[in-house]
């Protein structure tokens, strides 16, 4: 096992033109490849500059490359303006889209056994290790993982194996893995890059992708003195030491532990990433450490037009709404179609208060009878955008008409959490 590239700080700010010779760097150590595949992240998580290196990439190898798989797991397909705006001028025609419900492979099972024990006997059933079927019988000499390393609701810290495993999963993978998750509890797994639904894909790894030639690029990336994106570190590498001291870095840079709750939350989805709650409830995910009892988290959420990314899961989120775990444990026990897509019923999970602090919603699109019947509440978009206004507030706390709030630009960025609430 290899580690090809290890560099970065959480002061580090590495230019275009370093990511560059860099990653060619790294490439020239893996030796001679002649099908290639890359599998980046799609444009909600463009901010992981895995765009940009994906073309860095394309230059390298060129006609060595011989396709681009998205990590959409249970995403919409990217359309042809989402490629360009993030790949630049890599040719559309090398794209393949991943259909997690029909495109899919399974390689073998983690048994139940192992699942109980790291559930600590609270789910009993095997988890499918699945991938795409273009990276188990592509004949591939290298496959190319790249993503960003952020803390993350349902894996702790993202990327590494779960940008396969989930990113190019199936649907029974990606529902039992989200499911685990949930009931194990996201509170007890974000921001620790060893938890059980890791540990899951680890077994998943060491047992079903050993013959499978992948190296994994990891960004890490965080906000300058100035408030800009910078990438803090690269790492390049084919296990999980890779993984590691990229989530390392991660907690130094993503992670911000306040010394006392937040009582208001503003949280802003940016339109281009964010068209769904089953994306903008990062807004939920991430703060939720760090908001006091009794609370309130407002999203500003010009973008969001619909429940889920997926028609099925949408209705599924209609149907059952956010109102907490035992509701939805009921759900699940009671309702076929819900038992069926355990993914969903880890979001409602997820996306629920459990009645502990309040979630209003400011869509662009959807009315407020849609967001009143999920369980959130609903406020007007362009009155609540005028109150606080995402291009005056800086990241962070802000007094807005004498009233203290604490603003974050985008969710996806970070993790935040109170220091008496976060436990180790």
């Amino acid at each position: 096992m290899s580690l090809y590239l290890n560099t970065g700080s959480s002061t580090t700010e590495l230019t275009p033109q370093q990511l560059h010779d860099l990653l060619f760097q790294a490439l020239a150590a893996l030796g001679e490849r002649k099908r290639v595949l890359i599998v980046p992240p799609d444009q909600t998580r463009a901010h992981s500059r895995a765009g940009e290196l994906a073309r860095y990439a394309y230059e390298y190898y060129g006609d060595n490359l011989q396709a681009i798989l998205p990590a959409l797991g249970t995403h919409s397909a990217m359309s042809p303006s989402n490629l360009t705006r993030m790949f630049g001028n890599v040719p559309h025609s090398l794209f393949r889209v991943h259909n997690w419900r029909t495109d899919v492979e399974t390689l073998g099972e983690v048994p139940a056994e192992f699942i109980h024990e790291k559930s600590e006997g609270k789910l009993n059933y095997p988890w499918a290790a699945q991938v795409n079927k273009l990276i188990a019988r592509g004949g591939f000499d290298l496959v190319l993982s790249i993503g960003q390393v952020v803390p993350h609701e349902v894996i702790g810290m993202a990327n590494y194996n779960k940008n396969i495993l989930v990113g190019t999963g199936g649907r029974e993978g990606i529902n039992r893995s989200h499911y685990l998750g949930a009931v194990y509890g996201m509170e007890r797994i974000m921001g620790r890059a060893d938890n059980p639904v890791r540990q899951v894909l680890n077994y998943a790894s060491d047992h079903f992708l050993k013959d499978i030639p992948i190296v994994y690029v990891h960004t890490v990336v965080g906000r300058n003195a100035q408030g800009k994106l910078a990438v803090r570190g690269l790492f390049i590498g084919d296990d999980a030491e890779c993984f590691h001291r990229a989530a390392n870095l991660s907690l130094e840079v993503n992670f911000e532990m306040l010394d006392r709750p937040i009582q208001k939350a503003v949280v802003y989805l940016e339109p281009g990433e964010f068209k769904s709650t089953w994306l903008g409830n990062k807004a939920v995910y991430r703060t939720r450490m760090a908001l006091a009892d009794g609370g309130e988290l407002i999203v500003l959420a010009p973008g969001v037009k619909e429940f889920g990314e997926d028609k099925t899961i949408d209705a599924l989120i209609r149907k059952y709404g956010y109102l907490g775990t035992p509701a939805t444990l009921a759900a699940v026990e009671k309702h076929p179609d819900l038992a069926s897509d355990l993914s969903a019923a880890a979001h409602l999970i997820h996306g629920s208060s459990e009645g502990r602090f309040t979630i209003t919603y400011c869509p662009g699109s959807l009315t407020q009878r849609e967001i009143e019947s999920v369980g959130f509440r609903y406020a007007d978009l362009k009155t609540m955008s005028e109150r606080y206004d995402p291009a005056k507030l800086k990241n962070g706390y802000n007094t807005v008409d004498g009233e203290e709030i604490f603003f974050i630009s985008n969710p996806g960025l970070g993790l935040w959490a109170y220091r008496g609430r976060f436990t180790t």
